[in-house]
């Protein structure tokens, strides 16, 4: 009961964080629309928020790993909470772009404690499963989060959207400080700046972090550049309505929410890096083939594979980051993770818009693909399957 509370909480405080990361894509054209803002513009939105992200992830890192994951996951879903609703009064492109950073800042201090969290309580063995079922609120995100942020967009405004998961996150917050067991904390040990630049340095000497750190820039630049600009090319192209590009997400929630779990199970039975390297290959002609995709019907068929593809890596990858290090530097590994992906996205948004003008959404699905392709290559050249060594067996019985 107790373990089946924590996933919960886990999964609740990550479905209002990715939903409301996942809506301002669709809802792009409404907030264009709503305040005015030319299209070349609104990709800054997604760039702020990444932007936010990475910073407060990289400060987060070795605070969790001093006061423990619980605090910093408390901290964080107050504040994203608080955020949110703030929302309700962005009434300027300027308002909402500062809003987006802000709500960036709390993501960044949430993501990477959350998963490392994980690492903390669940064996090796078992991770993931585990990994698997509380990443799938990002699928859920997409089932529930977007359709439903979408008609709220609609009927009263794209801040209703934010307020209502601003409410959610406040009944996680709530979770967070009644569910949550205290994990770890690093006794004995002080905290700095000195100590906390040494940590990452010592990380950022390994190759394999390296290559970690390279991929997941490069996996959420490939994700950016295809996704932002999508729902506009949809309604341009395919004279697609809002409702139709909210159901097209929707399917591609219920491919996640179907794959994501499976992969998970799958990777603890055959390894985790075999399925993201393939993952990554394949996911690359998806998204290369998107712009020759004749109707709007076959693009649901397509876009159900990408995101089921895309769930296929989610879990393998996030349970093999947390084998890659001791839990006394988990925090630190899994914050300089969230960091260089949200670095990767921030630049792809940013990217994503010349591309569109210039290129076309032809542009952008060669761009995502590509950087797809790339991160395979990085993690089947320079990242190992991690096995059970005796540093893990010691954070699993501790935990």
């Amino acid at each position: 009961m107790r373990d089946a509370l924590i996933l919960l909480t886990l999964w609740l405080t990550l479905f209002t964080q990715s939903s409301q990361f996942l809506i301002v894509a669709p809802i792009l054209p409404r907030i264009g629309e709503q305040l005015r803002v030319d299209e070349a513009y609104l990709g800054l939105l997604v760039t702020g928020y990444a932007i936010g992200t990475a910073v407060f992830a990289i400060l987060a890192g070795p605070i969790s790993d001093h006061v423990g994951r619980r605090t910093i996951l408390r901290i964080g879903s107050v504040a994203m909470a608080g955020v949110l609703v703030l929302h309700g009064w962005a009434s300027s492109y300027a308002s909402l772009l500062l809003l987006r950073c802000l709500a960036g800042a709390s993501s960044g201090i949430l993501a990477g404690a959350a998963v490392a969290y994980v690492g903390d309580v669940v064996p090796y063995e078992r991770r993931g499963t585990a990994m698997g079922v509380v990443m799938s609120a990002m699928a859920f995100g997409q089932i529930l989060g977007i359709p439903a942020g979408s008609v709220l967009a609609d009927l009263w405004g794209f801040q209703a959207a934010f307020i209502s998961f601003g409410v959610i996150m406040g009944i996680a917050s709530v979770l967070t400080m009644t569910a949550l067991p205290l994990a770890h904390v690093r006794r004995g040990h002080t905290l700095g700046l000195r100590e906390a630049i040494g940590s990452y340095a010592a990380l950022l000497a390994r190759r394999d972090v390296q290559a970690v750190a390279a991929a997941g820039a490069l996996m959420m630049l490939s994700v950016s550049s295809y996704i932002v600009y999508q729902p506009i090319w949809l309604e341009e192209h395919f004279d697609a309505s809002p409702n139709e590009v909210a159901s097209l997400f929707l399917v591609g929630g219920l491919a996640n929410a179907l794959v994501g779990p499976i992969a998970g199970r799958l990777s603890d039975r055959i390894g985790r890096k075999g399925l993201v390297v393939f993952g990554s290959v394949t996911l690359a002609v998806l998204m290369i083939l998107t712009p020759l995709i004749p109707s709007f019907v076959l693009l649901y068929v397509l876009f159900f594979s990408v995101m089921g593809t895309v769930a296929l890596r989610i879990s393998p990858y996030n349970a093999l980051l947390t084998a890659m290090v001791e839990q006394e530097r988990r925090g630190t590994l899994m914050s300089l993770s969230m960091a260089s992906s949200q670095v990767g996205f921030a630049l792809g948004a940013a990217v994503a818009g010349w591309t569109y003008v210039k290129l076309g959404y032809t542009g952008n699905a060669i761009a995502a693909g590509l950087g797809a392709l790339a991160v395979g290559a990085i993690l089947a050249a320079w990242v190992g399957e991690p096995g059970a060594p005796q540093a893990l067996r010691r954070d699993d019985a501790a935990a």
